[in-house]
């Protein structure tokens, strides 16, 4: 998944703008116009590397040459040089931060959902690990795709990609039952059919009354667990996807894990993320560019 060249450098024009405003003020009084640099950008700990398509394209739009030595999805150790840069010395740092903020959000996120994954698979638990909207305006593009590039599954990612059905659609509604007829009336035949359910009843009933999906939402383990095992009796287990959502951790997703439900989604892969440490490091000063 990747957002069209154009599209992308228009979201990050509108971050650079945020940051640069009307200039560098403190570069443009000690760096001479014309010099040009190297640099490297390191890894300063352990990380699962995300976000290379957009820090080329950042500093491809001003001008500079950007080598990436690792690829993406990649897990690199500290001090690891994962690209190298040469162009307009002040240009290059111009855009410094906005390309490390993006690059150690992407990577920390992609890192977190990796790190889950592979706790799943240590514990022989083939369960799909996935993100959900709960993102900062803005970011949904680059977070998603750092959960994509962990191993992890992307979710929804608009109100226009899948019809999921929560408690303030059925309280309007007057029903689920009602919810889910206006629903499937108007829906394309593509769509398919979420239902959040908060309690084992609302779980069953949105399983008989033919939800594609049902989201057992802050659910306990044990709650989570009946609502399995009541699927499995009635013969619905096998016609259902069946996600829990809600108060998912590092801690306790192995416990949910083990309920074998078809998708654990996990909020705090992008509503918590915790950057991973990225550094930009002027290794050359080349000189005056060459104008001809």
């Amino acid at each position: 998944m990747s957002l069209p060249e154009m599209l992308l450098r228009e979201k990050i024009k509108i971050f650079l703008e945020e940051d640069v405003g009307l200039g560098d003020v403190t570069t443009e009084l000690i760096v001479p116009a014309g010099v040009k640099v190297r640099a490297k950008i390191v890894a300063k700990e352990h990380m699962v590397v995300a976000g290379l398509r957009e820090l080329k394209t950042i500093f491809d739009m001003v001008g500079a040459r950007s080598s990436c030595l690792v690829n993406e999805g990649d897990e690199v150790p500290p001090n690891t040089v994962i690209a190298e840069i040469e162009g307009d010395g002040r240009a290059i740092l111009a855009v410094e931060r906005t390309a490390l903020n993006i690059l150690s959000r992407m990577c920390g996120i992609a890192t977190a959902t990796r790190r889950l994954i592979r706790k799943l698979r240590d514990a022989g638990l083939n369960v799909r690990v996935a993100a959900t909207r709960k993102t900062a305006p803005g970011l949904r593009y680059f977070d998603k795709r750092a959960v994509m590039i962990g191993g992890g599954d992307p979710h929804r990612f608009g109100l226009d990609d899948q019809i999921l059905i929560k408690d303030n659609h059925i309280v309007i509604a007057g029903g689920l039952e009602e919810a889910l007829r206006r629903a499937r009336s108007s829906a394309s035949f593509f769509k398919k059919v979420e239902v959040e359910a908060r309690t084992v009843e609302e779980a069953i009933e949105a399983a008989k009354l033919g939800a594609d999906i049902i989201m057992l939402d802050n659910m306990t383990v044990e709650e989570a667990s009946r609502v399995m095992e009541a699927l499995e009796k009635m013969g619905l287990r096998n016609k259902v996807l069946v996600e829990i959502s809600g108060g998912i951790t590092e801690e306790n997703i192995i416990c949910y894990g083990k309920l074998k439900p078809d998708i654990i989604s996990v909020g705090e892969l992008t509503h918590s993320v915790k950057s991973v440490d990225v550094s930009l490091e002027i290794t050359e000063v080349i000189g005056a560019q060459q104008h001809s």
